[in-house]
């Protein structure tokens, strides 16, 4: 297994709807991710993998294959049923990176599966006057479109590098729920500090229209965060490891397919 930290866990998945788990992983020791993420199942959802450094390949049950490399990204879309792995092609060096689950709406639950590898190059980013660096893997951030956009749900993912002294606003709708996980140095938010490796939730105030972030000027180093946003979906969610799903019923149902092998034969994806 590979060693882990869950940021975003089950008993904050309807504070933080559309958004189910938050994986953070990051060692320079091989014993800590070498075995990699063998064959599993998933339904239900999306899951969106971004690498901060590192080599890791995917390979999913409807014959689709990836690299994922430092600064790229893949997005999958579970959909109906889908079995893969994610295995790393490196036996040194530093590893790290993310995982985020995003909820499908009711109606979507069981659509076609599809993944999209999404490279470094492709991501796109822009640099502010005071420095600060923005990658905008999905979603809009100041006029600039990003890598990926998804209806429903419309989910905004960016990696944040802050100069000591830097201040970062984004726009934000109210109704969105959102998150900040500093992962470089710390960061300040109003008048409160989150140092690295914790978790912001935003606040949902109606009057509200964005975030400010602030990199403190004693920062030692640029400060670097996730800023993750996203529509409520406001159904109900019923979770058994991999499968989530919006009744016991369906969440029964998704185990006996996995188990009579419907998760191997999917059509073409993307």
């Amino acid at each position: 297994m590979v060693k882990l930290t869950r940021v975003l866990h089950q008993p904050m998945q309807q504070r933080l709807d559309p958004f189910l788990m938050l994986d953070a992983f990051g060692s320079d020791r091989p014993g800590d991710y070498i075995a990699g993420f063998p064959d599993h199942p998933h339904r239900g959802f999306e899951a969106i993998t971004y690498m901060i450094a590192g080599r890791m390949r995917h390979r999913d049950s409807a014959g689709h294959e990836g690299l994922l490399e430092s600064g790229g990204a893949q997005w999958m879309v579970a959909g109906r049923g889908l079995i893969h792995s994610e295995l790393p092609e490196q036996t040194e060096g530093v590893m790290e990176g993310f995982q985020l689950w995003l909820n499908l709406p009711a109606a979507d639950k069981l659509c076609d599966p599809w993944y999209r590898d999404i490279q470094a190059s492709q991501i796109p980013a822009y640099t502010l006057d005071s420095g600060t660096q923005v990658r905008v893997i999905a979603g809009h951030s100041n006029g600039i479109d990003g890598a990926m956009q998804r209806p429903h749900t419309e989910p905004l993912y960016l990696d944040i590098d802050l100069p000591p002294g830097a201040v970062f606003v984004q726009a934000l709708p109210p109704q969105h729920n959102a998150l900040i996980y500093v992962f470089r140095q710390s960061v300040a938010i109003g008048d409160s500090d989150v140092p690295a490796q914790r978790m912001a939730v935003l606040t949902n105030d109606a009057d509200s229209d964005g975030v400010q972030l602030r990199a403190p000027a004693s920062n030692s180093a640029p400060a670097r965060a996730l800023l993750i946003a996203g529509c409520p979906l406001h159904e109900p969610i019923v979770q058994h490891g991999p499968f989530v799903m919006n009744t016991r019923e369906q969440l029964v149902q998704a185990v006996h397919d996995f188990h009579d092998g419907k998760f191997d034969a999917n059509p073409a994806i993307k």
